[in-house]
């Protein structure tokens, strides 16, 4: 499911009592397709109508089928559906929690020591493979 954002604007012709049952049918259309609301902001009165913001979750899949409802009701002039970004959770740990960190000591990585090769050798290897061609 993926985030989305509506945005629409309702007819001004519309009485307070006609808008609220108004976004209450758009919420249910939402609902009706599968989606899931997690933000409503009421509808506010703007200069030639209302604007009004609802946040949900839906399957990109059937976002097409709300957009169909939308366009069919008379009283949505225009409306915009836009994909929030998803947002990275931050684990977030408590001052004991570090401090329990801190102290934990890590274990220290055991690094064998190389043999040390004489330079002799390296050149008795140099005249071997030399020698051969």
């Amino acid at each position: 499911m993926r985030h989305y954002e509506l945005t629409y604007l309702i007819s001004p012709e519309l009485s307070e009592e006609e808008i609220k049952s108004f976004q209450e049918k758009i919420i249910s259309l939402i609902q009706g397709v599968g989606g899931s609301l997690s933000e409503v902001l009421e509808p506010a009165r703007k200069k030639m109508a209302y604007l009004a913001t609802l946040n949900f979750h839906l399957d990109p899949e059937k976002l097409g089928n709300l957009e169909k409802g939308l366009k069919s009701e008379n009283q949505v002039l225009r409306y915009i559906i836009l994909t929030k970004p998803r947002t990275k959770e931050v684990l977030v740990l408590s001052k004991k929690a570090l401090r329990q960190l801190a102290d934990q000591k890590l274990p220290k990585k055991i690094v064998k020591p190389e043999a040390k090769v004489e330079l002799k050798e390296i050149e008795k290897k140099l005249e071997e493979i030399l020698g051969e061609q």
